[in-house]
């Protein structure tokens, strides 16, 4: 364990103060006093400002995260957070449609998200292409979460596994929602990209009202639709089709861009009311339902294989069975078809190719219609009678819910020749989640004691598709592919239901030494009716050095248990191998005869400096994360003598037509070293405040072991970028910004510049190069046009930067690859400069 490597990374967080307010304080409009910032997560304790925490705890304040082009929660978290990345994710299956995230560079399912302090449900997709930092996470959807219904965000940067359980290994993500019971607001924000695309239209809204004297009731909506968007060129393999007289292929052939989404509605709402005996009752939940509309790879009808070809020669089907009556015309395809016209095979009704049904090739599009719900019910207070008397309780129960259903259009059933069907409903994906929790804590004078216990029920649902998107057609005995082809859907033998129970109890001391040292220890039991069980701790502390330096640290253990989904999904997908399409099946291990899936476990070290100078405030914080038993999905691979012996065994359909497969495994170990560091300074410029925010961030991650590190090469033995690549260049191991915010009486504006340093760019999922470090600005202007109504314009990435330019020489093409311009694993996304204006009226 490399202790010694907890150095430098520095983090210089652009948080609440990112943009414009210091990062542990708020300034009160009425009279410029300074409010230290409250927090309720990372400890068990009363809630307490953000300098008096043991671990570094950013408060992100929703009103300036929310300046920004974006409405996606993913986006305005990216622009304030360096150590928390996103990619847009064009031609990633599922991953398009729920983007996974990256926070102190490790996978999107190891950071704990909450929900007003209760666990949130994770999303049913799991990120098969997730640019190698995600393959195969299934994290929460954090997109279905917008910001007017947000009183402040609250990002733990430390390990907390001993305290609220599986996947807080990188750290924890608090959403608070508004509790407001008066008064309310309304926006209405639309913008484009500088390309002319994109067009992005937001309506949202918030209301809050009493319930009767002591309650509220706070509800929120937002509706938003935006177009997709492309940064394609045409394919240099359809423009040779095109050139020789092709007149039936698309252009572009293949989109690189964001998806389409349609009709995206969220409701959030939120409810709490006082009784008589001094304890609350509280509920809060979501409806969010949004359609996606995404591109897949193009189908070349000259090099296809399993659908055009096979091998180097044309795939022709001979619809009477009689495979030999077809021999004749199975010659060497030409770009412009002419050997199939001179042949006399256009003319065969027996002989059947897919250049006489679609003759310019297709690119299929991914659609899902996504389904979020939840909702939690609670009641909480203090007990006044009894063995408990004077301790604190709180009882509450959640169920969470997320639906993908899956479509593929514009594509075939090839086994089905002539007959296939064009568009295909190809199932769903559901994840269920239930939790209770009891909850018990009591001040003894200095001293900090909490309990409590949690039960919780997660399953993975698999919904067959329609028939024809995974039968078996007449034509497979002759070599054409079976399934909607890009992404076939789920057949009966791999629907059902997985679940998974578990319980957990903990306990949790904190207690304040000396009026300048506090120290604190939790532990945490979980035992789960599939692996078994695992014990956790945390160690930590704060000492106030001196009235302007206080420093801090903790230890601990954790551990993310293996999803649901990753232990029993069955998945088709299309990726690049050696330049190629492969459709590749993913399968459980267990069906593979492989060992059953473990949790990940982890060693977090961090320790830090909080510094009051003045104006200035600063925020040190390094750490130090181990994780063994990665889980990631292997390489794809065909399927070995002893697998296909395992899937027959298991009732997989047809295990001898499968020609690739991958699987989940515990893989490979990692090391991930960080500095985190926060500053900002205020001042009365320019008639006016002025608030200075510099963020820089550094995080390097080490892989250890398994298939991921390929001996040490940059590509595998199938061509591909090798995964430790992936997962270590990746990201930039740098990042900063800079923030300047001005705010006057009636007009406030500020100007961020985002710094991002070398990485690997990766595109298709197959191969990348070095890129140079970039820089994006963005912008806006807001006038308060009277006390309710707010006008403002701005612009992100102001200066049109597309992202790292793709090299097509590396695979011997001039200007593109696969009508990719640029690196899609860029991580300002390849879009370019986006503009916007926003209204916003308060009552």
């Amino acid at each position: 364990m490399k202790v010694q490597q907890i150095v430098t990374s520095l983090s210089l967080v652009a948080l609440a103060g990112s943009l414009g307010m210091p990062a542990f304080a708020q300034t009160s409009g009425d009279d410029n006093r300074v409010m230290e910032e409250v927090v309720t997560v990372g400890s068990r304790t009363k809630p307490r400002s953000v300098t008096e925490s043991p671990v570094p705890v950013d408060v992100l304040n929703v009103n300036d995260l929310a300046k920004s082009g974006s409405s996606d929660m993913l986006d305005l978290l990216k622009g304030s957070v360096p150590s928390f990345n996103v990619h847009d994710q064009p031609i990633s299956d599922a991953a398009s449609m729920i983007r996974p995230v990256n926070m102190r560079g490790l996978s999107s399912d190891s950071t704990l998200v909450l929900l007003n302090g209760k666990r949130r449900h994770r999303a049913s997709v799991i990120a098969f292409q997730g640019g190698g930092l995600n393959d195969g996470a299934q994290g929460p959807d954090i997109s279905v979460i917008p910001s007017i219904a947000l009183k402040q965000v609250e990002v733990l940067r430390d390990g907390a596994a001993a305290q609220y359980g599986s996947d807080a290994i990188a750290g924890v993500m608090n959403f608070v929602l508004k509790d407001d019971a008066e008064g309310g607001s309304l926006q209405v924000k639309s913008g484009e990209f500088f390309e002319g695309d994109g067009q992005t239209t937001i309506m949202a809204g918030n209301y809050g009202m009493p319930m009767t004297d002591s309650g509220f009731l706070n509800l929120s909506f937002q509706m938003k639709n935006a177009d997709d968007t492309s940064r394609s060129v045409q394919r240099p393999d359809a423009q040779a089709m095109i050139d020789a007289g092709n007149t039936s292929v698309p252009v572009p052939a293949q989109i690189w861009g964001s998806p389409k989404i349609e009709d995206d509605l969220t409701l959030f709402g939120n409810f709490g009311i006082d009784l008589k005996d001094g304890t609350e009752i509280y509920a809060f939940g979501n409806y969010s339902n949004r359609m996606v509309d995404g591109g897949f790879y193009y189908r070349n009808p000259n090099g296809r294989d399993g659908v055009y070809t096979t091998g180097d020669v044309r795939l022709v089907g001979a619809l009477d069975g009689n495979a030999a009556s077809c021999d004749a015309y199975r010659t060497t395809p030409l770009a412009d078809g002419s050997d199939m016209v001179t042949s006399g095979l256009m003319a065969d009704d027996n002989c059947f190719v897919f250049n006489k049904m679609i003759p310019g090739g297709y690119t299929p599009r991914f659609i899902g219609d996504i389904t979020d719900t939840s909702i939690t019910a609670g009641r909480r207070g203090e007990l006044t009678d009894g063995y408990l008397k004077g301790w604190n309780f709180d009882l509450s129960a959640s169920v969470g819910r997320n639906e993908a259903d899956f479509g593929l259009n514009n594509t075939i059933n090839p086994s089905f020749g002539p007959d296939s069907k064009r568009d295909f409903d190809t199932g769903a994906y559901i994840q269920l989640e239930k939790t209770l929790n009891a909850d018990l804590q009591k001040q003894f004078d200095t001293l900090s004691l909490a309990m409590g216990a949690e039960w919780r029920e997660e399953s993975f649902q698999i919904v067959a598709g329609e028939g024809m998107s995974w039968q078996v057609g007449p034509l497979a005995e002759q070599g054409f592919n079976i399934g909607s082809h890009g992404f076939a859907g789920f057949s009966i033998d791999s629907a059902g239901t997985a679940e998974r129970r578990n319980y957990a109890l903990y306990v949790d001391v904190e207690n304040q030494l000396t009026d300048d040292l506090l120290v604190g220890g939790a532990l945490r039991y979980e035992d789960f009716d599939t692996f078994g069980d695992t014990a956790n701790y945390k160690l930590v502390f704060n000492w106030q050095l001196s009235e302007n330096i206080a420093w801090r640290g903790s230890h601990s253990t954790g551990f993310r248990a293996p999803t649901m989904g990753q232990a029993s999904v069955v998945n088709t997908q299309t990726s690049i191998v050696g330049g190629q399409l492969t459709q590749a099946q993913t399968l459980p291990a267990t069906k593979l005869g492989e060992a059953e899936l473990m949790p990940e476990e982890s060693v977090n070290f961090a320790t830090g400096l909080v510094i009051s100078a003045g104006a200035v405030d600063l925020t040190v914080d390094a750490y130090y994360i181990e994780v063994e038993d990665r889980i990631a999905l292997t390489d794809n691979a065909a399927p070995t003598d002893a697998q296909r012996a395992a899937m027959a065994l298991a009732g997989v359909p047809n295990p001898e037509l499968i020609g690739q497969i991958n699987y989940f495994a515990n893989d490979f170990d990692t090391e991930t070293t960080g500095l985190d560091v926060v500053a900002t300074y205020g001042a009365e410029l320019l008639g006016g405040a002025t608030d200075f925010s510099l963020a820089y961030n550094w995080t390097k991650t080490e892989v250890n072991g398994g298939d991921a590190t390929c001996g040490g090469a940059f590509v595998n033995n199938q061509g591909e970028i090798c995964k430790a690549v992936r997962l270590e260049r990746g990201l930039p191991e740098h990042r900063a910004s800079f923030t300047v915010s001005q705010n006057w009486d009636k007009l406030s504006a500020f100007v961020r510049t985002n710094f991002y340093g070398e990485y690997v760019g990766v595109h298709a999922d197959w191969f990348g190069e070095q890129l140079d470090p970039e820089f994006t600005v963005d912008m806006e202007v807001s006038y308060q046009a009277s006390e309710a109504i707010a006008l403002t314009a701005g612009a992100s990435n102001l200066f049109d930067n597309m992202g790292g330019k793709i090299d097509g020489s590396i695979v011997g093409e001039a200007d593109n690859v696969l009508g990719g311009q640029y690196y899609e694993t860029s991580p300002y996304g390849i879009a370019g400069g986006f503009y916007y204006l926003k209204a916003s009226y308060e009552f």
